[in-house]
């Protein structure tokens, strides 16, 4: 399960590509591409790397114009989505 605390990296076995605003990636294991749209392709760039799941989501509220709980849900959607297709791999913490 994703949360808050959640950190979040895409895994090493897919191959993705920028075109135009959008990414479409190819999960190495499955065989299976995914396409994301602009905002998709914005967070599956900053996924690169290891970040939290609460960083991601302040970055994403500062860059766009967007209501703080839809942002929330629409991010989680995606997360979930992408953990599903086995895209990205997901650390979870305790809350302090």
């Amino acid at each position: 399960m994703i949360s808050q605390f959640s950190t979040i990296v895409a895994v090493r076995e897919q191959v993705s590509s920028d075109l135009a605003d959008e990414s479409v990636i190819l999960n190495l294991k499955s065989g299976v591409y995914y396409g994301l749209n602009a905002v998709g392709a914005w967070i599956w760039s900053q996924i690169q790397q290891p970040i939290a799941v609460s960083s991601l989501q302040e970055i994403l509220l500062d860059k766009y114009d967007v209501d703080p709980k839809a942002c929330e849900q629409d991010l989680f959607a995606l997360l979930q989505d992408l953990m599903t297709a086995q895209l990205i791999e997901v650390e979870n913490e305790a809350a302090v």
